[in-house]
């Protein structure tokens, strides 16, 4: 199963503009508005197979390596199968090259080499007694080159055996092991990726947190690359908010802030962990010197408080701070 990872994004910046305009006549460090939230996990499906198990519910806290679903492995066992046949037949080659000929197979070489002397010597005879007979004209010269073709043909056998039974002696030569070697290094390393591949039928949790959706049911045959667990990552939350033009310049990481949280009656503490370098929605570029006030700028502001793992994604919050507070404009 594949991973993918991120948090939802509410259009907020029109209230966040309102909310520092309608704070521009005090001295307090203005308000940002937005949304907590949490990272989300898409883990998506790497295979079309049923669905034959759901282990999770919705609302479910898992922890990191807990089986969630499982997909069918009928078809991915008959291919992990044909994988390592493959493997052992590149392994049996590598080892028979690397044994060399067997016994057997180096006394037939000689027979066959002693097979060939013995053809080549009577086929020698041959030709010499029919050369005789060609000068004494008892045959005729088209006889006496059959002669000398068999003769020529039993050489060539000769050399032929000969070179066999080197071949048998001496064994593969170091190339082809080489090969061999080669060929099973690639067929173990399809059977690894093919391991890999549909170990992930059976889903696993890549991280700790809580199973948000569960988009497929049992039975059901999801396509490759669509999610089929959404989780909340056991993360901090954190607050997504976005900071108006003039007051970007005063804000970086690390800033202190308190998060306003809606239903919480005390403010939640936290810091600025990321601030975007590019405006949001519009680009500068286009704006005049007016214009670009309007401009804001996503930041994330994560919560410090533990208890906040709980809280649920989307809740709105307003965020305050520190550093911004001497820098809030009079009006």
């Amino acid at each position: 199963m594949k991973i993918r990872s991120y948090a939802t994004a509410p259009v907020w910046w029109p209230l966040a503009l309102l909310v520092w305009l309608s704070g521009c006549d005090s001295q307090e460090a203005p308000r940002l508005v937005g949304t907590l939230e949490r990272d989300r996990i898409e883990v998506v499906a790497e295979e079309a197979e049923p669905i034959v198990s759901l282990d999770v519910r919705e609302g479910d806290r898992v922890s990191a390596g807990q089986i969630l679903i499982r997909q069918d492995t009928a078809i991915s066992a008959a291919r992990r199968a044909q994988a390592e046949a493959q493997v052992a037949e590149a392994r049996h080659r590598l080892m028979e090259l690397e044994h060399g000929s067997r016994i057997e197979d180096i006394d037939e070489g000689r027979a066959r080499l002693a097979a060939a002397r013995s053809t080549l010597d009577r086929d020698e005879r041959e030709f010499t007694r029919a050369d005789e007979l060609v000068r004494q004209r008892l045959i005729s010269q088209s006889d006496l080159d059959q002669r000398r073709a068999a003769r020529d043909t039993s050489r060539a056998m000769l050399r032929e055996a000969e070179a066999a039974l080197a071949q048998l002696v001496r064994g593969a030569r170091v190339e082809q092991v080489d090969q061999a070697r080669a060929a099973m290094a690639a067929a173990e390393s399809s059977l690894k990726q093919i391991e890999l591949t549909d170990d992930r039928l059976v889903v696993r949790a890549m991280r700790a947190g809580v199973v948000e959706a569960l988009p497929y049911k049992m039975g059901e045959r999801p396509p490759v690359g669509t999610p089929v667990v959404i989780m909340l990552a056991d993360t901090p939350a954190f607050a997504r908010v976005y900071v108006p033009e003039p007051l970007r310049v005063h804000l970086k990481p690390r800033d202190r802030a308190e998060i306003f949280i809606d239903g919480e009656a005390q403010p939640v503490a936290g810091f600025v962990r990321f601030v975007a370098s590019d405006a949001a929605f519009t680009p500068y570029y286009a704006l005049t010197q007016r214009d670009r006030s309007r401009l804001v700028f996503l930041a994330e502001i994560e919560l410090e408080d533990a208890s906040t793992r709980n809280f649920p994604a989307g809740v709105p919050v307003e965020v305050q701070i520190a550093s911004l507070s001497e820098r809030a404009p009079s009006g």
